[in-house]
């Protein structure tokens, strides 16, 4: 049933015009969750509601890749056992979770917040490129695994980042092709990043 906010209290009307602003929650959507939450116990409310604070208030970028993290350095950059010669790098935190959950790589990341795109105004100044350099002197990095997103974007990131590291004497490498282009590395599946990572290629 559609519910017209005019008809609604001033609660119900400001949460789901706040719900239907999320990325995939469309205006009857956020009715749904309204009304769910409405009938929820107070418990699982009070549970979403410090989840919610706790995100906003415990969150923070590593210091050392700019992964999400609720300490100074993230739990991947913090685990001993990586292999710290190999530097993926991805343009959005929620990008590493699609790569880990396939298990097969076991280096470090580097997180860009974002890709270049000029007719959006977003420039190599404007995401974590910098920050990415100063990681590669000492030689402990040996391989750079460019894994931005296989779109305009993201391949005019990946031709900017090997112009500027393959000077350095590193391996720059990028993710096979079993990626369609257009699709975002999060909405890949499980074999098909498996593949990529596996048969990764020269720059």
């Amino acid at each position: 049933m559609d519910i017209n906010p005019e008809n609604s209290t001033d609660s119900i009307s400001s949460l789901i015009q706040e719900l239907s602003r999320l990325p995939g929650i469309g205006p009857k959507s956020a009715q749904r969750l309204t009304y769910y939450l409405l009938r929820a116990s107070d418990e699982q409310v009070n549970f979403l509601a410090d989840a919610l604070l706790s995100l906003r208030q415990n969150t923070k970028l590593c210091s050392i890749c700019f992964n999400i993290s609720d300490a100074n350095q993230c739990p991947i950059c913090r685990n001993s056992e990586r292999d710290i010669r190999k530097i993926c790098i991805v343009e959005q935190p929620q990008d590493i979770l699609a790569l880990e959950h396939v298990r097969a790589y076991r280096g470090l990341y580097h997180v860009l917040h974002g890709a270049i795109s000029p007719t959006e105004g977003v420039g190599t100044g404007d995401i974590r490129i910098k920050e990415l350099l100063s990681r590669l002197p000492g030689n402990q990095v040996d391989e750079v695994i460019i894994a931005t997103n296989p779109t305009l974007e993201g391949e005019t990131t990946a031709m900017y980042l090997n112009k500027i590291i393959a000077p350095l004497g590193i391996r720059v490498t990028r993710l096979a092709r079993g990626l369609p282009f257009g699709t975002e590395l999060e909405y890949a599946d499980d074999v098909t990043l498996t593949r990529a990572l596996e048969g990764r290629q020269e720059f």
